[in-house]
């Protein structure tokens, strides 16, 4: 296999545009999901029909023992590791004050442990690898006419922030760690999404370019970032939003 590429919550959205954008002759993917066992078979029967190899693998990225299972599951059925791309995790819009702990601790325990465990678990067996972390505009935009997500924002900032950390250890390994985050971002249809169709429209008028993003938007920069191109590249949070500021 020329790349094993890990793509966590595969089963739609971005992980399943970044699964499509970097599905190629010779890479093989482990296709991750929390319980959406129909939609990461779909992606990987596509995957496959482009002539990649595919493997599915469900289970909560929260669990503290799932990480190390994805990584060792990749590495057992192809032999290696090469790509990481992090792309579990939900939106959290419940307001600041009426957030139990319980709240910030789910977010915490899916994105920022997740992506912690995962990383942990991968780096020994990347080689001048790549890691990428999906991110949300969340984390950077606070205005009082956009939705804030204060358990979410919460989590993706400490995931950059480890992003950021862990790139300057990776180097030596000549692995490049990046994030992507993304602005509002269409969602599959049928999928749950955070906000009213009313709430969609609405922010859409605040998007400097006019409309909302597509998975596919932010799975071409992933593509970018996972490729040789992208060797000089690290630490770094690259936006994918409109203009969202």
């Amino acid at each position: 296999m020329s790349r094993v590429i890990l793509v966590t919550g595969a089963a739609s959205g971005i992980g399943a545009a970044c699964c499509r954008r970097m599905a190629a002759p010779g890479t093989a993917f482990l296709v991750h999901t929390r319980r959406n066992a129909e939609g990461a078979e779909r992606v990987a029967a596509g995957l496959r029909n482009a002539g990649a190899a595919a493997e599915v693998m469900l289970g909560d990225i929260a669990d503290p023992a799932l990480p190390e299972a994805l990584v060792a599951r990749a590495v057992e059925q192809f032999g290696k590791l090469d790509v990481v791309v992090f792309a579990a995790g939900f939106a959290d819009k419940t307001p600041f004050a009426e957030a139990p702990d319980a709240v910030f601790a789910k977010s915490l325990d899916a994105v920022l442990w997740g992506f912690l465990r995962t990383a942990r678990a991968a780096l020994p067996h990347l080689d001048h690898g790549r890691i990428l972390a999906i991110s949300s505009f969340v984390a950077h935009v606070f205005r009082t006419d956009v939705s804030t997500f204060p358990a979410s924002a919460a989590a993706k900032a400490g995931m950059e922030a480890l992003v950021r950390a862990l790139a300057v250890e990776a180097a030596a390994k000549g692995t490049t760690v990046n994030a992507v985050s993304p602005g509002y971002t269409r969602k599959d249809p049928g999928a749950h999404a955070a906000l009213s169709a009313a709430q969609w429209d609405a922010v859409t008028a605040k998007i400097p370019l006019r409309r909302l993003g597509t998975p596919d938007d932010v799975a071409a920069m992933v593509n970018f970032l996972a490729s040789p191109e992208a060797g000089y590249v690290t630490g770094q949070v690259l936006h994918v939003n409109g203009g969202l500021i």
